[in-house]
């Protein structure tokens, strides 16, 4: 094999044991890697009994993949995957982490976590294999702190003669995590997150604190080592060239850009989507809150991260830029404006554990039921109200340590309505902005300028995932087909380059002889096994594609405001270019496999889920 090991690392938290898994070439092959790989191995080893799986019990998987370009292409990403506990499908979400890297350089293409261990514990890697070592005195600590401890910890494995002289690399979770709040994460470097899917909620639930590895041997063997070397320069200067720009101001610019230009920003739970703040632009963050700009991961050239930090009454706060997600969803969609403090709300997403765009979706609709009377003072202990920064942090923590609402706001902003909706006997799920259970990114498709496929999260396999988002035609970057397969490969979205050089460079690394039909087709097989299981669903909620493959109700009422008020899309539109899409992936009206279709991907076995997914809808098979 060239490219990966085939070998997959097997921790089992119940016996405290671990070995290796061989995975074939043909797996790599069909499924490419990291998300797509976890989408097999998950379906291997949990496809005959999906919809009782409950994604925060001891049957669930935890998986840590990387790629065959991981260490090879510009950038270090990891795949942090599972039965996800905010869809009950499979989602691939990514973070930068150089713990990819050391994976690899261990001699292993990933990790599964099963089971769970009665202490708190952390997972030690390297090419002797897997430990799994006390975390007592590491559970309960944020980000600042923990970091401090773990690297403390870890100043024993320094000289112990395996690679470089340097601290493992790790990722962690939060309180958040540890109290199985479904809109925690997976954190890297104190300011990372493998964000969507809810998995530092099932890394909690295996009472997991960490997973830290240190590499000292050689990557995997490449093909063609010279043809490797000259895309290796190539794609260094494009990206160097490429990204001048976007390397200064990051996704940071997108608080003025989607607001201003592209009017697709949320604002207030969306019920607005333009703005014209000056005060909320990156030239202001920078200005006030930077105290570092270009900072990435390992042998990124596109060093689009930067650092901010905030002092105020004797504490500091340190964060990512923020990034455009984190700066919207913890700033307009909640009504804050001033950059300081949203600077201090991410700060404390990170140090909690939390996903911004998760936690910033659930406290957006909190805040809406607030105004709108269905909730109180009485129910939350403060005046949840547009821009009250200070109500606003008291929640959030409520939400990570599920205190009070707060409890209930952890469940993520689906299961929350649902409940609410029952108790307060009138439907609040109009005020949900979700698709299947994961809060969508901070792109509208009202305008359609930002997003323009109006079936762009309707038709997503990973729901409201703005990093994988469904479009029109199959074979083209606007597919999800593409983002599933830079997902399995692995590579940053924002690295990417021409569909002609990626399929070069995989071929000169893995030797497989790809072609661009190959790349969609493998792209398109993850996305029907992906699509699959989340049908299946279960066990507390099941999807419909009837009634779940569709926007927020909210996308469907008019623009207030800016250059393209009064916009949206109709609902029948959006019925017709899912149809389309599916018709393209070789689904049928309702966005089901058909059996040649199955046939000529080569998941002829996947016909026993659909037999299920098909009985549960009432369709005949």
């Amino acid at each position: 094999m060239f490219g990966v090991w085939g070998r997959i690392l097997d921790v089992d938290l119940d016996t405290n044991t671990s070995r290796i898994l061989d995975v074939p070439e043909e797996v790599f092959r069909k499924f490419v890697g990291g998300r797509g790989l976890a989408a097999w191995l998950l379906w291997d080893e949990l496809g005959d009994r999906w919809e009782s799986v409950d994604p925060l019990g001891p049957e669930n998987l935890l998986l840590v993949l990387t790629g065959p370009l991981t260490g090879y292409y510009p950038g270090a990403k990891l795949v942090v995957s599972g039965k996800s506990p905010q869809s009950n499908g499979v989602v691939g979400s990514t973070v930068s982490s150089e713990l990819a890297v050391d994976i690899k350089t261990a001699g292993y293409d990933g990790l599964i976590i099963r089971g769970a261990s009665e202490t708190p514990v952390y997972i030690y890697v390297d090419s002797h294999g897997a430990q799994i070592r006390d975390a007592s005195p590491l559970w309960g600590l944020g980000g600042l702190k923990l970091i401090a401890a773990l690297n403390h910890l870890l100043e024993s494995d320094l000289n112990a003669g395996r690679g470089l002289d340097v601290v493992p690399s790790y990722i962690y979770i939060g309180p958040a995590g540890e109290n199985l709040v479904r809109t925690s994460v997976v954190m890297s470097k104190l300011t990372h997150a493998a964000g969507y899917g809810g998995y530092g909620a099932l890394m909690g639930s295996k009472k997991v604190k960490a997973v830290v590895a240190k590499g000292s041997g050689p990557m995997p063997p490449v093909h063609d080592s010279e043809g490797f070397a000259r895309a290796w320069r190539e794609a260094l200067g494009e990206l160097c060239d490429r990204m001048r720009t976007f390397r200064y101001w990051g996704t940071t610019q997108g608080l003025w850009t989607t607001g201003y230009r592209t009017s697709s920003e949320p604002i207030k739970n969306w019920m607005e989507e333009w703005h014209n703040i000056r005060a909320f632009t990156h030239e202001v963050l920078e200005r006030k809150c930077w105290v570092r700009n270009l900072w990435s991961d390992w042998g990124c050239p596109t060093s689009c991260m930067k650092v901010s930090k905030v002092l105020d009454n004797g504490t500091t706060y340190v964060t990512d830029g923020p990034d455009y997600e984190m700066g919207a969803y913890l700033g307009s969609n909640l009504g804050v404006f001033d950059m300081p403090s949203v600077v201090k709300l991410s700060a404390l997403a990170d140090e909690l554990g939390l996903c911004g765009i998760q936690t910033g979706n659930v406290l957006g609709f909190a805040i809406e039921l607030f105004e709108r009377g269905y909730l109180s003072r009485v129910d939350v202990g403060c005046e949840l109200r547009w821009g009250n920064v200070e109500c606003v942090r008291k929640f959030m923590e409520d939400i990570a340590y599920r205190r009070g609402l707060g409890g209930l706001m952890a469940e993520g902003t689906y299961r929350a309505a649902l409940k609410l909706s029952t108790s307060k006997g009138v439907d609040l799920l109009k005020y949900a902005v979700q698709v299947k259970g994961i809060a969508v990114g901070a792109h509208g498709v009202r305008s359609g300028l930002d997003y323009p496929q109006k079936i762009a999260y309707a038709g997503s396999v990973q729901g409201g995932d703005h990093t994988s988002t469904a479009g029109t035609p199959v074979k083209s970057t606007e597919s999800e087909a593409f983002s599933a397969f830079l997902d399995s490969a692995v590579v940053c979205i924002f690295n990417t380059m021409e569909v002609e050089k990626l399929v070069t460079y995989m071929n000169v690394v893995t030797g497989w002889g790809l072609t661009e039909d190959d790349l969609y087709a493998s792209g398109v097989r993850i996305l029907t096994l992906q699509r699959v299981l989340l049908l299946l669903g279960g066990p507390d909620v099941f999807w419909d594609p009837r009634v779940h493959d569709d926007n927020p109700e909210r996308f469907y009422e008019p623009l207030p405001g800016g250059p393209k008020a009064g916009g949206a899309p109709r609902r029948e539109d959006v019925r017709i270019e899912l149809g389309r899409y599916y018709s393209e992936l070789g689904w049928d009206e309702l966005g089901i496999p058909k059996e040649e279709t199955l046939e000529r991907l080569g998941l002829v076995e996947l016909a026993r889920e659909i037999g299920r997914v098909k009985a549960r809808l009432g369709i005949n098979a």
